[in-house]
């Protein structure tokens, strides 16, 4: 896992690579390199920060140069000892044991061609010095990140927006229509970036540069025909052996030179992905977190703790618990820094906490169970749905009479939360509607006129881009499964926009590689080939995974209450960060630039504090992105993270 970079055709191009490379440093502290090479009548600059995770010696260096490919790599290949003895059947010598190497050979023997081959989570740009080109290329789900920007017939990339944003000086202009998809869903959209100029390579797809000026882009995977292909093997009544699937993606995930532990919250998918670990790997590590009990109190959290330790001495593993009490207004700004654009979710912080504890320990990899609720609907979000299907059902009076009375009821009292009224109110704001808009109401932040309200009149028109957008998403498929329906926009947009990319930015932020064992292509074959009354039973949801999960954990696990990998926002909203968000609402600078208007916000902080609503997460947000604004307008120095 590492820090790629580099530029194709881009004035001072060495000075430029060296500056982005020193950016992701805290990617690749185990080493850095640089390659440079003539490519037309300019040059390319390819710059690496290492962290060695396989083939720790000399030759697992990046990049990495041999016969005329230059390769800088950021990524783990699970498949890589198969495509080693396939290519070594066909005359491919290896120097080392990385798995680097075996993307460069594959890239020699087939080209584009290549990358539907690669199992694993990767983003990389090879060059070719008798041709000229450049090819980027980015994993088929986009679990790692790969920015770039293209000006002419130049072109600069990073594996980090900081980066672009630290060697252009500050002066890349902030894309408005991403900060208001930013408002409405709480992270910016893969198909979107924070700042005008850049862009992100879509997952599953290539760029080629070419000296004479000319790009060249393609796909070679799409989300929307492997479920196309999954409903049809379903329909041919294949039934794929989840289990199998799950617990071989979970070896291959482990492969490692160096220490792998868990993420362990006790829930099903970390427990289930623990438990398979351990089989393979007796007495391997876990990792924890639980909150100050006043904070879990008010937030009325379940205590994921209890069942973290069961997992952990029933299969014997390590476990070490790390109780979250941060210094919120600290940490804010430094993971505003860290996660690149405005990401309103504070599991970020979570992960951050994790990862910077495993790295203490020892630790250089952890498996987590990101994506198991995405492929097979396990958020509530997905039961809420089918529920409302059934509750439009029901006479008109009737849901009027309800609606009136639930919107009546407080969400909390002075000392303590009340989820359920919480729950009920989420509910009954999208159960009435039609089946698009109400799966993105049932997990966006904000209705069309609430955020119509919030912003610049003048944004009205991006407003409308931006519901467009998810309906054309949302839309484009031929599923006749309503639950997959909601899977697949789940794996096109949730995925990707905001879990992956947390993830991927918090984990690296803290020099930690992070793995997502169901976030595997054969996983994701296997969970769309799987029909959607299989995945929600009843009140159930993820049950197809639970009933293979029972084969290995105890029952009180698999069915226990979903968790929450979450924070106690609203303590920390009525505590720690009362006073930052008064000065946000009152004086803060999306409030003068006139993105935000001041009277909107306020009446989202009385209906907070009169504990009529919760809109915690919404001032949360507020908060991350006031801070990414002040730094991406500042024309401050990107370099380095901001202290307290």
């Amino acid at each position: 896992m590492c820090g790629i970079a580099g530029t194709y055709h881009w004035p001072d191009g060495k000075a430029v690579t060296d500056r982005l490379t020193d950016v992701l440093a805290h990617r690749g502290p185990d080493g850095a390199g640089r390659y440079s090479h003539p490519a037309g009548d300019g040059e390319v600059q390819l710059g690496h920060r290492r962290l060695a995770i396989i083939d720790l010696s000399g030759t697992g260096a990046q990049p990495m140069v041999s016969d005329g490919l230059a390769l800088t790599y950021n990524g783990e290949l699970y498949n890589a000892p198969e495509l080693r003895t396939e290519l070594e059947s066909v005359g491919a010598r290896f120097r080392g044991t990385s798995d680097t190497e075996v993307v460069l050979e594959a890239w020699r023997r087939w080209g584009t061609d290549c990358l539907a081959r690669l199992r694993g989570m990767f983003a990389f740009a090879v060059f070719d010095e008798r041709t000229g080109e450049l090819v980027l290329a980015r994993d088929q789900l986009g679990i790692k990140p790969l920015f770039l920007l293209r000006r002419g017939g130049g072109l600069v990339f990073a594996s980090e927006l900081k980066a672009l944003a630290a060697v252009t000086g500050g002066k890349l202009e902030v894309d408005h229509a991403a900060l208001v998809a930013s408002l409405l869903y709480y992270w910016v959209p893969d198909t979107r970036c924070a700042f005008r100029e850049a862009e992100k390579l879509p997952p599953g797809s290539w760029l080629r540069c070419r000296p004479d000026g000319r790009v060249e882009r393609g796909r070679f995977w799409n989300l929307r025909d492997v479920a196309a292909e999954g409903r049809e093997r379903a329909l041919g009544g294949e039934r794929p052996d989840l289990a199998a699937v799950v617990e071989e993606s979970t070896r291959r995930h482990l492969l490692s030179d160096v220490p792998v532990a868990t993420f362990l919250s006790g829930g099903l998918d970390s427990s289930y992905l623990t438990a398979l670990a351990a089989r393979d790997r007796p007495g391997i590590s876990a990792f924890t977190i639980g909150f100050r009990a006043e904070d879990a109190r008010f937030e009325a959290m379940p205590d994921d703790l209890r069942y973290a330790r069961q997992v952990a001495e029933r299969f014997g593993v390590d476990l070490h618990e790390i109780e979250i009490a941060p210094n919120v207004l600290d940490l804010l700004p430094r993971m505003t820094y860290h996660l690149d654009e405005p990401i309103g979710d504070p599991a970020a912080i979570n992960t951050f906490l994790i990862c910077s504890a495993a790295r203490e320990a020892g630790v250089k990899v952890m498996l987590s169970g990101m994506g198991a609720d995405e492929l097979f609907a396990g958020y509530r979000k997905h039961l809420a749905n089918v529920l409302a299907l059934r509750y439009q059902r029901v006479p008109r009076p009737l849901r009027r009479g309800l609606s009136a009375a639930v919107d009546r009821l407080p969400v909390a009292t002075s000392r303590r939360g009340l989820r359920s009224v919480r729950f009920a109110k989420r509910f009954l704001s999208f159960a009435d509607l039609p089946e698009e808009t109400a799966f993105r109401r049932s997990y966006t932040m904000y209705d069309r006129a609430e955020l119509l309200d919030l912003i610049d009149p003048d944004l009205a028109g991006t407003v409308e881009d931006v519901l467009t957008e998810h309906a054309d998403v949302y839309e484009d498929n031929d599923l006749d499964d309503f639950v997959n329906r909601m899977c697949l926009g789940d794996a096109r947009m949730f995925l990707p926009g905001l879990n992956l990319a947390y993830t991927d930015r918090s984990s690296m932020a803290a020099s930690m590689e992070v793995r997502v064992p169901y976030v595997d292509v054969e996983v994701v074959k296997a969970a769309f080939a799987v029909p959607g009354d299989r995945k929600i039973v009843g009140r159930q949801g993820k049950a197809v995974l639970k009933e293979a999960a029972t084969s290995v954990l105890p029952r009180e696990i698999v069915y226990r209450p979903k968790g929450l990998f979450s924070a106690p926002l609203r303590a920390w909203m009525s505590r720690d960060l009362a006073p930052l968000v008064r000065e946000v609402v009152n004086d803060g600078e999306l409030v003068r630039s006139g993105f935000l208007h001041r009277d909107a916000l306020r009446r989202l902080v009385a209906a907070d504090a009169a504990g009529q609503q919760d809109f915690s997460k919404h001032l949360w947000h507020v908060l991350t992105l006031e801070y990414w604004y002040r730094g991406a307008t500042s024309g401050a120095d990107h370099h380095a993270p901001p202290t307290a």
